[in-house]
Formats: structure tokens, C-alpha cells, sequence
């Protein structure tokens, strides 16, 4: 691992990192009635971590985010698979959605719906499966 000098470019990668990841979590929230959702809010997602990877170098990146994105990937997958059964056990088609409104504490009454556990898998396998292709081609191994 070389020492490098790049400090404005990482200290800019820092701020930008924390405003992509704020707009792939808006990308995210808002695809449920908005354009948006998992996919693309996964990609943004991803797209921070790749910034990271460029900015820093990978082994620094995979110490501070410990995760394998291969198993992030297909936990990802599963939750989707999981999502679209789920209506085929009460005796509905595959991905039927399902919601309703509920009272929270803080935010009132909000409407919950499978489409966001959907979402969730859907950003998951994104995120998972772009890190992975990224990490495998950038790997010096």
C-alpha cells in the first residue's frame, strides 16, 4: 500500500460521498409513488462507494466497510424472492402488493407497503452485485 498525497481529492470524495449517499436515500424513499426506488437508488448507493474506492484505495475501503458484497447480493435477491411469495401464501399472485396506513409515533399516520421490502432486496442486490463487479475488476490479487 503506497502513501498518498491526494488530500484534496479525498477530503472532496468525503463531502461528496455523504451528498450522493443523501440523494440515493431520497432516490430510494420517493420511488415508492415517485420515480425512483431500489434500482436506482442501489446505483447511487454504489456509485458513493465506488468514489471511495477511486478517492482511497480498495483495502482501505474494505477495512472500513467490512461487508461482502457477494452475500449483500444475494440476501438481496432472497428478500425480493421472499417479498413476491409472500403473496402467493395467503393465495394471491406472485408480487402482489400489500398496505396499509398506520400510526407512528413520529411521523403519523404513513403508509407502510411490501413494495418497500421489495425495494429494499432490489437495492441490496443492486449494491451488492455493482461493488462486487467493481472490486473484481479493480483488484490487484
Amino acid at each position: 500500500m503506497k502513501k498518498s498525497n491526494d488530500l484534496l481529492i479525498q477530503s472532496v470524495a468525503k463531502i461528496a460521498v455523504v451528498i450522493i449517499l443523501t440523494f440515493a436515500v431520497n432516490l430510494f424513499v420517493s420511488g415508492h409513488h415517485f420515480p425512483g426506488g431500489g434500482f436506482i437508488g442501489g446505483l447511487t448507493f454504489a456509485s458513493a462507494i465506488i468514489l471511495l474506492f477511486l478517492a482511497f484505495d480498495i483495502e482501505s475501503v474494505r477495512k472500513n466497510i467490512p461487508v461482502d458484497f457477494k452475500v449483500l447480493a444475494a440476501v438481496g435477491v432472497l428478500i425480493s424472492v421472499l417479498t413476491g411469495v409472500g403473496g402467493m401464501v395467503y393465495g394471491e399472485e406472485f408480487l402482489t402488493q400489500a398496505f396499509g396506513y398506520f400510526q407512528l409515533p413520529i411521523f403519523g399516520k404513513t403508509e407502510l407497503a411490501t413494495a418497500v421490502i421489495f425495494d429494499i432486496g432490489v437495492a441490496l442486490a443492486v449494491i451488492g452485485t455493482a461493488l462486487t463487479i467493481i472490486m473484481t475488476i479493480g483488484d490487484d490479487r
